[in-house]
């Protein structure tokens, strides 16, 4: 739980400082440059902890370690986030976006007023409305699938642990093309449209996985996963940053952007398993996160049907 309290709080601050280091015209590119690094990274260290667990001989530890390489892989991921963690601090520019009032009553309640002021700010902006909207639907959806798809492929298809690593594996990988290649997309034409092909494919993948039955199957549509995970969430990020207004309190609006993917991700799952424990099986869930899709295509496709671009780059 401390773990999830600070690796989603900071989220926050990672993704708000894209407005802050590049220009708008930047920001597709930026944005996929990040998150590739990102899946590389992530791929690397559980690369090198698998192997550790696995083959602790190879690492100079006896074959009859016990739990010692498990617990050096928890050792090596904190090591790991303070090393780059160093280099983000020493990086990236000092800058602080929120004054604190000597009024406030603390730090906590600080976070909620933030979240206050940016929801009637969001309130009062109707591109922003519209586009969070459909994130958060959407979020509901793909969240989801990245959260559950090892459960689905393990309860319904009976697939070994290592297979299901073997795809996690798989998934970040291809995300890193995913990322790249929605960038190029949405250069020819422009971030909404790609998001909507995105969720359009999202549907798809639903109606696939509810007909999956061989091992291949899953596999081939851990693929398509992957293609999307990469670009959809770094699609979003740069959409969201294009969309912002002009302000200097970039931590709040993306605080609020955390907050609506947070909350969807809770209810898309809280939904998926409240039918899967009502009808007994997995597959039934999918057709709530096709509704998921849908609902946020529709938001968006609002935003397209707009007479005017919301704002250059969109």
């Amino acid at each position: 739980m401390v773990a999830s309290i600070g690796y989603a709080g900071s989220l926050v601050f990672y993704n708000a400082y894209l407005p802050l280091i590049a220009t708008p015209d930047q920001f597709d590119r930026i944005s996929a440059r990040g998150f590739s690094m990102g899946y590389i990274g992530s791929v690397l260290l559980l690369i090198l902890n698998l192997l550790l667990i696995q083959k602790p001989g190879w690492f100079g530890l006896g074959e009859d370690a016990g739990t010692l390489p498990a617990r050096l892989s928890f050792l090596s991921v904190g090591i790991w986030w303070i090393g780059f963690s160093i280099y983000t601090f020493v990086h990236l520019p000092a800058r602080t976006t929120v004054a604190r009032d000597p009024g406030d009553t603390g730090y906590l309640f600080k976070g909620f007023q933030e979240l206050r002021k940016v929801f009637r700010e969001v309130c009062g902006t109707s591109h922003l409305t519209s586009f969070l909207l459909g994130f958060f639907f959407y979020s509901m959806g793909f969240q989801t699938i990245m959260y559950l798809a090892s459960i689905f492929g393990a309860q319904e298809l009976r697939l070994e642990e290592g297979a299901l690593i073997g795809v996690l594996l798989v998934i970040q990988l291809i995300a890193i093309v995913g990322a790249w290649g929605f960038t190029r997309i949405s250069a020819r034409i422009g971030n909404l449209k790609t998001l909507t092909v995105a969720l359009v494919l999202c549907i798809f993948i639903c109606v696939g996985a509810y007909f999956v039955i061989t091992a291949g199957q899953f596999y081939a549509l851990a693929v398509v996963v992957g293609l999307i995970m990469g670009g959809l969430q770094s699609m979003s990020r740069a959409t969201y940053s294009k969309l912002l207004p002009e302000t200097t309190d970039t931590a709040s609006y993306f605080s609020f952007y955390e907050f609506t993917e947070k909350t969807g991700t809770v209810l898309g799952t809280a939904a998926y398993g409240l039918i899967t424990d009502a009808t007994g099986n997995m597959r039934n869930s999918l057709f709530a996160l096709i509704v998921f899709f849908a609902v946020g295509l529709f938001f968006l496709t609002r935003m397209l049907g707009k007479r005017r671009p919301v704002t250059a780059g969109v």
